[in-house]
């Protein structure tokens, strides 16, 4: 488990990538099995933060490409490799 998890499991994280890096992280630690009761609690409680996190970060850039498409959401064109 982060130690951010340890120590402050609310403080928000830096950015979406490093949120997601750390949920990752917490989630290959939770099922390792290893981790003492409370300690799955605190990773289960800074899971909640981080998944709220990127959940909003999400939500804020669908936003944003929404008004720059002028509300209407449009496919990405296919580019063949």
């Amino acid at each position: 488990m982060s130690q951010a998890a340890k120590d402050k499991p609310d403080k928000p994280p830096e950015s979406f990538e490093a949120a997601l890096a750390e949920l990752e992280s917490i989630v290959q630690g939770m099922e390792t099995g290893k981790l003492s009761l409370e300690d799955s609690l605190t990773a289960y409680q800074r899971g909640a933060v981080l998944l709220k996190h990127c959940q909003g970060a999400l939500t804020a850039a669908e936003q944003k490409i929404q008004v720059l498409e002028a509300g209407q959401l449009q496919d990405l064109p296919r580019t063949e490799s």
